[in-house]
């Protein structure tokens, strides 16, 4: 996967393996190791691709305390990725909030435009961004792979400049394949006209 993205011209992948109690037990420990013999693979095979590494958190009590105890895996100036649940919104945001502040973290809330009780309205996106968070879509909702909604959703977000962040959100090829069959897609070619914080990462 990261000789296609070396294909596809990028020059740095920051990988964000999911932390979820109980269900990813992930620590930086486990994910910084696995850093390390990503690294090496890359040299082993002459690829010139930065990788960094951060985590994609689950919204919960769990991650809260890892806040307060400044536990957390950031990139690029301080940012830490979260991510909701999509079933249901979420409770007590602003103490998470709250609580990253404190610790001088700036929350990148996961594809946004994936979660169905926000759809139709772009309201807490703004509201969310005068709290200090930043606003991540993955590219491939633009290709309408995550349905219609998610992809109408995008599309109002770009609409509106309220993106910050654009992600790949690449579990395996098949994503990185679909990603570069829709490339010539309106939305993905406006995505160069906003000013999104993707450059600040290097």
């Amino acid at each position: 996967m990261l000789a296609k993205f070396e294909r596809l011209g990028y020059r740095k992948v920051i990988t964000t393996p999911h932390i979820m109690s109980e269900v990813y037990n992930n620590t930086p420990e486990i994910i910084l190791k696995g850093l390390e013999e990503v690294r090496a693979e890359v040299k082993h095979h002459g690829l010139k691709i930065e990788i960094e590494a951060a985590a994609e958190y689950y919204f919960d009590d769990y991650l809260v305390n890892l806040v307060k105890k400044r536990e957390v895996l950031t990139f690029g100036d301080q940012y830490v990725l979260v991510e909701f649940s999509f079933h249901t919104p979420p409770v007590y945001d602003d103490i998470l909030f709250f609580e990253m502040q404190m610790a001088r973290y700036k929350p990148v809330l996961a594809h946004f435009e994936r979660y169905p009780y926000f759809h139709g309205s772009t309201e807490k996106a703004k509201e969310y961004r005068d709290k200090g968070a930043q606003i991540q879509v993955n590219i491939n909702s633009l290709t309408g792979n995550y349905g219609p909604e998610v992809r109408k959703q995008a599309e109002k977000l770009i609409d509106q400049n309220l993106v910050d962040f654009i992600g790949s959100d690449c579990h395996r090829m098949q994503h990185l394949l679909t990603m570069e069959e829709n490339l010539n897609k309106p939305y993905i070619a406006k995505l160069s006209q906003l000013a999104l914080k993707n450059q600040s990462l290097g």
